[in-house]
């Protein structure tokens, strides 16, 4: 019983703690913790996480200059989130994949990024 109580809790810290590095546009933080996440977990959760690392990660890349890394991790990112329900896991998934397909778009037409998306309510 407490290994369970053990691992609910680290799932939530790592989680939150994702959530804070994202929305403060400190995206490798972010997905380290979501890293975590991911590895130990299974479906129907590993796909999630694996969209908040991919998602992450594309901004990481769009930080840093790199177009084309930005772009594929943000559209493998978008084609794992929007299988899941508009609120998910504390996650406000319906703004988070707004967000991520509107910066998306901008990349292909390579407009200027201005806004940052948060990922939690």
């Amino acid at each position: 019983m407490f290994e369970s109580l053990t691992r609910i809790s680290q799932v939530s810290g790592l989680l939150e703690a994702g959530i804070y590095f994202f929305n403060a546009g400190r995206y490798f933080e972010a997905h380290e913790a979501w890293e975590d996440l991911w590895r130990g977990s299974e479906a129907p959760l590993r796909l999630f996480y694996q969209g908040l690392v991919q998602a992450a990660v594309g901004l990481h890349h769009l930080g840093h200059g790199n177009l084309n890394g930005a772009r594929a991790q943000l559209a493998k990112s978008l084609e794992k989130l929007e299988q899941y329900p508009p609120q998910f896991c504390q996650i406000d998934n319906e703004k988070l994949v707004t967000e991520l397909r509107r910066i998306s778009e901008e990349l292909v037409s390579r407009r200027i990024l201005i806004d940052k998306p948060e990922a939690g309510t």
